[in-house]
């Protein structure tokens, strides 16, 4: 069993069980994947993919405890260069992001420009997506950090880092019959379409399950990943916007009224995920510091040794987390 044969078997997993495509980002021909996948399966003495003439249709059994352990071991010798690079230089190298659009466009920019600051020879990249797009990136180990709020489920696997609270805001017109109430209630609310977020978040959070408890009906008139798109449509009168409070731009969204939602909406927490067993390289201690100051690198390194979500709920338990 070779080291390449593994990174393989991880290629065309994470590709669909394409082999084609798995060659073409090898760098390799299509007839040597396969063979050298033909040549793994006969040391292992069992198939590792089912078939349907050439092509593969799906990863057996007792191929996806193979999969899992290949991903693990190439995770490993992932570290090792990166300890390697480490400490050869640790200010060069590549920083990999999934977040959501509203992150990338409201938070990330002072954060990125001051890191950028510090660390200029490393090469960041940013992944725009939904929560479940982002936890697709992270489950093939196409980022290094994912920064999502909430559906915490999506992202098994991940040390799981708690950075800040936000608040929704409602947002209309300034000439709407809503700019004029003292005080919005969710009854309000319901009587008009709304335009949001692609319903991602989970829990009791989330705005349909909020309208269902209250034994209210959620009019949606669009929903949308990207917070722009929303204040767009809202300006056009297409309905009551509610988006996320980082988003709203005083200067750039002076023709919008801007209300006040904390008593119908609980907070929400935005965090910032790694894989674990990653080893972090020094820049992506200092990124994570830069985005959330309180995580220095002696509570990273605690809560990545920490075993259970409750451990890692109690570490950070008295822990004032900013909002925004």
């Amino acid at each position: 069993m070779k080291l390449h044969q593994l990174r393989y078997l991880a290629a065309v997993v994470q590709n669909g069980l394409n082999i084609t495509t798995a060659a073409r980002k090898l760098h390799t021909s299509q007839p040597g994947v396969s063979k050298q996948l033909k040549l793994l399966e006969e040391e292992l003495g069992f198939p590792v993919f089912e078939r349907d003439g050439r092509n593969l249709t799906r990863v057996t059994p007792a191929g996806q405890e193979v999969v899992d352990r290949a991903l693990r071991i190439l995770e490993e010798v992932q570290n090792i260069r990166r300890m390697s690079s480490d400490l050869n230089d640790e200010r060069k190298g590549s920083l990999s992001i999934g977040t959501t659009h509203t992150q990338a466009r409201y938070v990330l920019p002072p954060v990125v420009q001051k890191f950028r600051a510090g660390y200029p020879e490393v090469d960041l990249h940013l992944h725009q997506g939904t929560s479940e797009q982002i936890a697709d990136l992270a489950k093939l180990d196409r980022v290094d950090f994912a920064i999502a709020t909430g559906a915490s489920e999506l992202f098994p696997g991940l040390v799981l880092l708690p950075c800040y609270t936000w608040q929704r805001k409602i947002v209309v017109p300034r000439d709407h019959p809503l700019a004029r109430e003292r005080e919005i209630t969710l009854k309000t609310l319901a009587r008009h379409p709304i335009v949001t977020y692609t319903f991602s978040f989970s829990g009791r959070s989330s705005l349909p399950a909020l309208f269902e408890s209250a034994g209210l009906e959620l009019r949606v008139a669009l929903t949308a990943s990207d917070a722009d798109v929303i204040k767009t449509y809202v300006g056009l009168g297409l309905g009551v916007g509610i988006l996320a409070s980082m988003a709203i731009d005083p200067q750039g969204d002076a023709d919008l009224a801007v209300l006040d939602a904390d008593h119908l909406f609980a907070p929400h927490l935005t965090w910032i995920g790694f894989r674990r067993g990653r080893l972090l390289r020094g820049y992506m201690y200092e990124f994570l510091k830069v985005f959330a100051p309180h995580l220095n690198r002696r509570l990273v390194d605690l809560a990545i040794r920490a075993g259970s979500g409750d451990e890692l709920d109690q570490l950070f338990r008295d822990v004032a987390l900013p909002s925004r």
